[in-house]
């Protein structure tokens, strides 16, 4: 490969990895955390994401397509990744090296959770709101795959939060160090936060009178 179409594709990974996977990531993070208000709360915030128009292109061509080649291509990167301590210093190095762990924990997290519930309500013609709530509670409400469930879901988190540090400088947002240790600071915050959101619908599935919990939306 050569460097200019390298070079490229590692842009059009970075850019993929933000818009539109990242912006996936967080609107499913944000309707799953409404299971913390009860199943009737999470149906809700269902049925309006299933009420748009052309959900199914949307999904297949703006969030599956750019999802697949950001995580191919990312494979490909990690096999040819090498550690330069002397051009990021040791903290980075260090997040180079855990960031190409959480992207292949990620791809595996996000594969069964896609055979697990996503692929399983695609192949239903008329899919219903209680019965994604009511499989994915029946799912996490085994121990163990809550616990892989939360790996799953902090490793996203961190490979999405590391990945929008180097988007930042890589697209020349973040030029020289203040700037940079600024960001390091923004995206440790956004990791709590996020990771925050994702474990407490984890637990909020997991609950077994998550059926019972009472709406704040009633």
């Amino acid at each position: 490969m050569s460097n200019q179409t390298d070079f490229l594709n590692r842009r059009l990974h970075s850019l993929l990895g933000v818009i539109p996977v990242g912006f996936f990531l967080l609107e499913h993070f944000y309707t799953n955390y409404f299971a913390t208000q009860g199943k009737e709360a999470f149906e809700g915030a269902v049925n309006f994401l299933w009420g748009i128009p052309i959900l199914r292109f949307l999904e297949i061509f703006l969030i599956f397509i750019p999802l697949i080649y950001h995580a191919f291509y990312g494979l490909y990167i990690v096999f040819r990744a090498k550690n330069n301590v002397s051009q990021f210093g040791t903290f980075r190095n260090y997040m180079f090296v855990i960031q190409r762990v959480t992207g292949v924990i990620t791809l595996i997290f996000i594969l069964w959770h896609l055979w697990q519930i996503w692929f399983q309500t695609f192949l239903d013609p008329t899919p219903t709101a209680n019965e994604l709530a009511t499989e994915t509670a029946n799912i996490l409400s085994n121990n163990i795959t809550a616990i892989l469930y939360g790996i799953g879901v902090i490793s996203a988190v961190f490979h999405f939060c590391n990945g929008m540090w180097s988007f930042l400088v890589s697209w020349g947002v973040t030029v020289g160090p203040r700037a940079q240790l600024v960001s390091t600071w923004v995206w440790i915050v956004a990791f709590v936060v996020l990771s925050y959101f994702g474990i407490s619908s984890i637990v909020a599935f997991h609950d077994p009178n998550f059926a019972n919990n009472v709406s704040a939306l009633q």
